[in-house]
């Protein structure tokens, strides 16, 4: 059975970071594209940011303005994000998700393109 499980949310202060993990279980995360999804009740899931199946393509939404990374070791089927600054409005619910085979990010990062989820990990912004 293909599994997704993400490990690394919690509650921070504003201005705190948090590293978000995601391993697999069941598959292999190389040839894949993966994605960082993050949801709030009430609203849809969005996407946070995406990279492709080749590691050379990178896409971060807007309102990340640099402040998180996203990366991969296929070698340990781990995908990771590094949150820095964060800010209150950061706080929801965040996924880790696979797509077999590649995506152009930069215009395919977001959920309906990805099939295979985790179950998600709370990440909480206050003081």
């Amino acid at each position: 059975q293909s599994q997704l499980v993400e490990s690394g949310g919690g509650l921070v202060q504003p201005g705190g970071s948090l590293r978000l993990s995601c391993i697999t279980s069941g598959f292999s995360l190389a040839s894949h594209t993966l994605g960082w999804f993050r949801q709030v009740p009430g609203k849809e899931r969005e996407a946070v940011s995406c990279v492709s199946s080749d590691e050379h393509r990178i896409h971060y939404k807007d309102f990340i303005t640099g402040r998180f990374i996203i990366s991969r070791d296929d070698t340990k089927d781990m995908l990771y994000l590094q949150m820095n600054n964060l800010r209150p409005e950061d706080t929801g619910v965040y996924y880790c998700a696979a797509e077999v085979g590649f995506l152009d990010v930069q215009r395919r990062c977001s959920a309906a393109q990805f099939h295979y989820w985790g179950q998600g990990t709370q990440v909480t912004v206050d003081f």
